[in-house]
């Protein structure tokens, strides 16, 4: 009976320390400890596009004829900026909407027609600043109304720059991290998690409207001799490594 016991404390004595073992290697291979910071980049960018937006409001007793109305209007600007040297794939619909009116003086709604809206982009190289007139003649001769027009960055740019902000964030936040880790005595470990806030880019606006279509001659007095400035991106990543 005390051999069998013996035996007993032996194996028990045996799988503690297999244990108390594997634990250690585990918290080796998996710290506890992480350290969590935030890196951020900001980069100089250049706008490569102008962007011209109008704004074709148009009712009618039908949804069809308001639509129809709104077509029209939107052809003929689009015909007109062709003549003018634009490229059709220069020309883009933003949004389409048709929607019924209302008439509520009776105590209850009844439609009374509808209206279509439709927003339509104009966008070329800011080589071209000078073309901003001849757009803003086109689509208002055509029955639209100016909304707004911005310095932006094309697609191609904005991935671009987009790549190299959140790189140069990645490598801000590796830096802090290593730093603190430095100052800890301890050393980097693995790479826990990381995530990315939003690209940090806006449009720049060069002339907005106060209010529906906007003033043509202010719209071109505030475009007349304009070039675009570099302007300010951000990016931020938070991450989290592991201390060893």
């Amino acid at each position: 009976m005390e051999q069998g016991v013996k035996i007993t404390l032996i194996i028990v004595g045996a799988v503690l320390l297999l244990a108390v073992i594997g634990i250690a290697m585990y918290s080796q291979r998996n710290p506890s400890q992480t350290v969590n910071v935030d890196g951020l980049a900001e980069i100089k960018a250049i706008p490569d596009e102008v962007a011209v937006y109008f704004n074709v409001q148009t009712e009618g007793k039908t949804s069809k004829e308001a639509n129809d109305k709104n077509a029209d209007i939107v052809n003929a600007a689009t015909v007109s900026l062709i003549n003018l040297g634009f490229e059709r794939k220069e020309i883009t619909t933003e949004n389409f909407n048709i929607y019924p009116t209302y008439d509520y003086s009776n105590g209850k709604s009844e439609i009374t027609g509808y209206q279509a809206t439709h927003t339509l982009k104009v966008e070329f190289s800011t080589d071209k600043t000078e073309k901003i007139g001849q757009a803003i003649d086109a689509g208002v001769n055509a029955g639209a109304g100016i909304s707004y027009i911005n310095f932006e960055l094309s697609l191609e740019k904005q991935n671009e720059y987009k790549t190299l902000a959140l790189e140069q964030a990645t490598l801000d936040a590796k830096s802090k991290a290593g730093g603190i880790a430095s100052g800890l005595g301890k050393s980097l470990g693995r790479l826990v998690s990381i995530s990315s806030s939003d690209f940090g880019y806006y449009p720049w606006p060069i002339y907005r409207a106060e209010s529906g279509a906007g003033d043509v001659a202010m719209a071109k007095e505030a475009t007349t001799n304009i070039q675009p400035g570099e302007q300010i991106i951000s990016a931020r990543v938070s991450v989290v490594y592991a201390l060893r």
